[in-house]
C-alpha cells in the first residue's frame, strides 16, 4: 500500500535566492508535518539552483528552462501525491498553524477550497520588508455569487490558498495564456468548476510587496491585455454553462468598461474591439460612474465622452499637484 502525504506544497522558483531560504523555513516550522516540499526552478540564473540542491532530501525538486510561473506549477501539481494542495510563491510566508488549520476547514466542511487572511510585507526603502496591512474578507461579502466575487473584486495570494486535489483535478491545470494574473484566474477556476469554498479566520499568510517588481506596474499595457483576455474567456465560459445572469452581465459590462478606458487613452483600435463586446452585451450600455459621463454618453456617445472624461482627469492630477504648493489657508 502506498503512504502518501496529506499536503503536497508547490513552490516555482525564478531568480529567488535571497527569499527561499526564509520561504522553505516557513515550511519546516508548520504543525503539520504529514507533507511534501516540491521545489520547480524555472531556469534561475542565479545561485537558487545552488540553494535548493542545498536542502537535499528535505525537498523534491527538478529544474526545469525558463517556461514561466504556471508551467512550473503544473509540473509541480504532476509531481504531487498530496491529497490537498498548497501553491506558494518563493518569496511569500506561511504562518505555522496555516496548513493544520486549513486541512481541518477542509475536512470538516467537505470544502474545496480554504482560504485566510493574510498580511503585506512592504518593501521599504533600506530594502527590508516590514509588517504592513492586513486583509481580512470573505468572498461572500463581495458578491453571493463566488464565481462573481472572484471575476471581479476577491483576490488573495496562493500563500493564503490551500486547494483540495479533487478540484485542482476539475480545473486541470493553470492557465498560461493569462501570465500577469495566472494566480487570480485559477482562484476563479476553483469557482467556475463548482468549487466550495470555506473561511479560516486568522491571519496564516504573509506576502511580500517589491517596490519595483509588481508586473501589473512594470508593463501595464500586459496586465490590461490579461483582463479584457480572462474577461473574454469568462464570458464565453458562462454562455456555454448555463446563462449569463444580469449580475453576470453587470459584472462583464464593468470589467470590459475598466479594460475600454484604458485603451481609450492607449490603443484606439482595441478600445474599438472591447466596446464592441460591451456593445454586443448591451447595446444600450452607458459608463456606470460618474453620472455626468452617463449623461454626456447619452448626448454625445461613449467614445465622446471618454474623450472628456479622460481631460477632466488630467485636468484633477494637475490640480492635485499643485494644491501641496499653494494649501488654501484660513484666517
Amino acid at each position: 500500500m502506498i503512504i502518501r502525504p496529506l499536503v503536497s506544497v508547490i513552490i516555482p522558483c525564478y531568480n529567488t535566492a535571497s527569499f527561499l531560504t526564509e520561504t522553505l523555513e516557513s515550511v519546516f516550522e508548520q504543525t503539520l508535518k504529514d507533507l511534501e516540499i516540491i521545489v520547480i526552478d524555472d531556469g534561475s540564473t542565479d545561485n537558487t539552483a545552488t540553494l535548493i540542491r542545498s536542502f537535499g532530501s528535505r525537498v523534491k525538486a527538478e529544474f526545469t528552462s525558463n517556461q514561466g510561473a504556471s508551467a512550473a506549477r503544473n509540473r509541480g501539481t504532476e509531481l504531487a501525491q498530496g491529497r490537498f494542495i498548497q501553491y506558494l510563491d518563493a518569496d511569500d510566508l506561511l504562518r505555522v498553524d496555516a496548513l493544520e488549520k486549513r486541512v481541518n476547514a477542509l475536512i470538516n466542511n467537505d470544502a474545496d477550497v480554504a482560504y485566510s487572511d493574510w498580511q503585506r510585507l512592504e518593501e521599504g526603502e533600506d530594502g527590508k520588508f516590514n509588517p504592513g496591512e492586513v486583509v481580512a474578507r470573505r468572498i461572500e461579502d463581495i458578491h453571493a455569487d463566488p464565481q462573481i466575487a472572484l471575476f471581479t473584486d476577491f483576490w488573495a495570494p496562493p500563500a493564503a490558498l490551500l486547494y483540495h486535489r479533487r478540484v485542482v483535478e476539475k480545473i486541470g491545470c493553470w492557465n498560461k495564456s493569462l501570465p500577469i494574473i495566472q494566480d487570480a484566474r485559477f482562484l476563479l477556476d476553483a469557482a467556475l468548476v463548482g468549487g466550495n469554498f470555506i473561511y479560516v479566520p486568522g491571519v496564516q499568510a504573509d506576502y511580500r510587496v517589491h517596490k519595483k517588481d509588481s508586473l501589473s506596474r512594470r508593463n501595464p499595457a500586459k496586465f490590461v491585455l490579461d483582463c479584457f483576455n480572462n474577461a473574454c474567456q469568462v464570458e464565453d465560459f458562462w454562455k456555454v454553462n448555463g446563462s449569463i445572469t444580469p449580475e453576470r452581465r453587470s459584472a462583464l459590462e464593468k470589467a470590459y468598461g475598466q479594460v475600454a478606458r484604458f485603451y481609450f487613452e492607449h490603443d484606439r483600435l482595441k478600445f474599438k474591439e472591447v466596446l464592441a463586446k460591451i456593445h454586443h452585451l448591451n447595446p444600450n450600455y452607458l459608463p456606470s460612474s460618474p453620472r455626468s459621463l452617463r449623461q454626456i454618453s447619452q448626448w454625445l456617445g461613449y467614445e465622446q465622452a471618454e474623450a472628456i472624461a479622460l481631460n477632466y482627469r488630467r485636468i484633477k492630477k494637475i490640480i492635485h499637484s499643485l494644491t501641496p504648493k499653494f494649501p488654501i489657508t484660513s484666517t
